[in-house]
């Protein structure tokens, strides 16, 4: 399996739109087999787009996206793991043990940090971002 973080300074990027830095790397059995840096073009979503289908991901782990970016990576089969935040090798180490996503990694803002996102029946949404109490249009399966 392949998948994408974007990255800034070590950490998930806050923002994938304006993203320019992914590490993609190819996992097997649970481990990572390669990791390595990329770079992305500008700030045309299209051209942001072809790029990361071009590098061949099954899901990109990132921060907040747009809904239209969110969906034309959606439609290239690139599943979104958005609101996730923290250190790189944190965010890695998550994903290999299948716990992400995780109320330790959310964005601050998206109700993941404290005790977790709470809808109005007060019960976790799965840290996938801050739904209060809808499905999250982001995390695409």
């Amino acid at each position: 399996m392949k998948i994408a973080l974007a990255t800034w300074n070590g950490r998930i990027s806050p923002v994938f739109d304006v993203t320019r830095q992914i590490q993609i790397l190819d996992i097997d059995n649970g481990s990572v087999v390669t990791r390595r840096e990329e770079s992305l073009p500008g700030t045309d979503p299209l051209v942001q787009v072809e790029r990361l289908a071009e590098l061949g991901p099954q899901v990109l782990i990132c921060g907040a996206i747009s809904n239209p970016l969110a969906n034309m990576l959606t439609a290239r089969n690139i599943r979104v793991l958005a609101f996730t935040a923290g250190d790189i090798d944190q965010v890695i180490d998550a994903w290999l043990k299948g716990t992400l996503p995780n109320p330790a990694l959310s964005m601050p803002g998206c109700c993941g940090r404290r005790r977790g996102c709470n809808n109005e029946r007060g019960r976790w949404r799965n840290g996938q971002g801050c739904t209060k109490g809808r499905e999250n249009p982001l995390v695409k399966t």
